[in-house]
């Protein structure tokens, strides 16, 4: 009896790509959900734990301040180790970190456990990138990688509202037990249907976050972490928007939040072709067009159907330069690619804070609701230009090459 080995490219082919993208999308549905929904439950979380609204709110920036960290150092120290045994390890963590937030009685205790919940964030998004890339073909990669962010994206329209209704039904603590059930049903769907695939056995800490070190990486985690604060800019107070310039009742907002979180599943599926066509020519355009519509937000905000149709789109756009640069950043980190995908998240967290900053000074010095959009289409107009920069500073770089090449063997030959 003969045995046949089966290389990774053949059990690729044997597994169903589909199947792996909606496990490993099920773990970003997972993420999604525990990210949002403290926002939504902030009250009962205060009440809850006997503490202010506004000192409760720390523990949002306590999650983001995990992604931040976890990102890189999880990624650069496991980069050895196989890459579904790491995704499941993260999932794992995610079940961890939510089940300690679950079981928190006091402040210290909520932050540190939301702290330990965001550090496996950027990670997994990082690994299951990878992953989902590695069983399509290269033309169909932005659209695998597209597949495992759309997780992130239903959260925000499902995942959120249903684990918010939840807790403020069984109790606050409902909804992050919710997202443990969500992490173990992904750590048996990624055990069941993903293909093994192995580390780097090469791969150093030094040599991992020696990416860091590439211009073309630091071009666009600087686009990410501050052109994306556009996006927070307008988003973050997208309610007092609602409310105070466009005219609507308290009860309305669920339906500015319901097309924000529509705008990201369509900008998911979008960006998947768009990055499979050309994923600079897709950044660029994304930061352009974002730009524009948060300019236009001062004069389209003040109607119930321009401010929908406003929000729609800034979600669109936000998934689309999101997957976008994390394309980019894959591609650019060259043997650190997953250094480079988890790298997006921790930029993107970055520039939650800062566009929220931003638009908070702004309010703060009594120039309305409608400024935080206006500044934030600055903040993109920064992305752009980064990201531009970057663009051609790559370009003079590959025009330069032939001329060294050429010198070179124009000396070294025999006269």
């Amino acid at each position: 009896m003969s045995t046949t080995t089966r290389t990774p490219a053949a059990e690729a082919r044997a597994t169903h790509p589909a199947l792996v993208i909606v496990a490993l999308a099920l773990g970003g549905f997972s993420i999604g959900t525990t990210e949002f929904v403290t926002m939504g439950l902030l009250q009962e979380i205060a009440d809850g734990i006997g503490e202010t609204i506004p000192r409760t709110g720390h523990i949002i920036s306590a999650y983001a301040f995990g992604v931040v960290v976890g990102a890189p150092l999880i990624v650069a120290a496991c980069a050895r180790l196989p890459r579904k045994a790491l995704a499941v390890g993260l999932v794992v963590a995610i079940a961890v970190g939510n089940a300690a937030t679950a079981l928190a009685d006091g402040y210290p205790q909520l932050m540190g456990a939301r702290f330990l919940a965001g550090l496996p964030h950027g990670a997994y998004f990082g690994v299951a990138s990878l992953l989902a890339a590695s069983v399509v073909g290269p033309e169909r990669r932005g659209r695998a990688v597209a597949g495992v962010m759309l997780g992130l994206s239903v959260a925000t329209v499902a995942g959120v509202p249903a684990s918010t209704w939840l807790g403020q039904n069984l109790g606050w603590r409902a909804a992050y037990w919710l997202v443990v059930v969500l992490a173990v049903l992904t750590v048996a769907l990624v055990l069941a249907v993903v293909p093994s695939r192995p580390g780097n056995p090469d791969a150093t800490v030094r040599a991992e976050l020696g990416a860091l070190a590439r211009p073309q990486v630091l071009f666009a985690v600087a686009a990410g972490m501050i052109g994306f604060g556009g996006v927070f800019a307008l988003y973050s107070y997208v309610s007092p928007l609602a409310t105070n310039v466009t005219g609507v009742a308290l009860s309305s907002v669920p339906w500015f939040l319901l097309a924000f979180g529509v705008g990201s599943v369509v900008g998911s599926w979008l960006a998947g072709m768009l990055s499979d066509w050309d994923v600079e020519r897709t950044v660029l355009g994304g930061f352009a067009v974002l730009v524009a519509v948060l300019v236009a937000s001062w004069w389209l905000t003040p109607t119930i159907v321009g401010a929908l149709v406003t929000v729609f789109v800034v979600g669109v756009l936000g998934s689309v330069l999101a997957i976008g640069l994390q394309i980019r950043l894959m591609n650019e980190a060259g043997d650190a690619e997953m250094l480079g995908a988890a790298l997006n998240h921790s930029s993107l967290n970055v520039a939650n804070g800062l566009g929220a900053a931003v638009g908070s000074v702004v309010i703060a010095g009594g120039l309305g609701y409608r400024a935080p959009g206006v500044v934030g289409a600055g903040l993109a107009g920064l992305g752009l230009g980064i990201f531009a920069v970057a663009l051609v500073v790559q370009r003079r770089g590959a025009s330069r090459t032939p001329d060294v090449e050429d010198q070179t063997l124009t000396v070294s030959a025999p006269t």
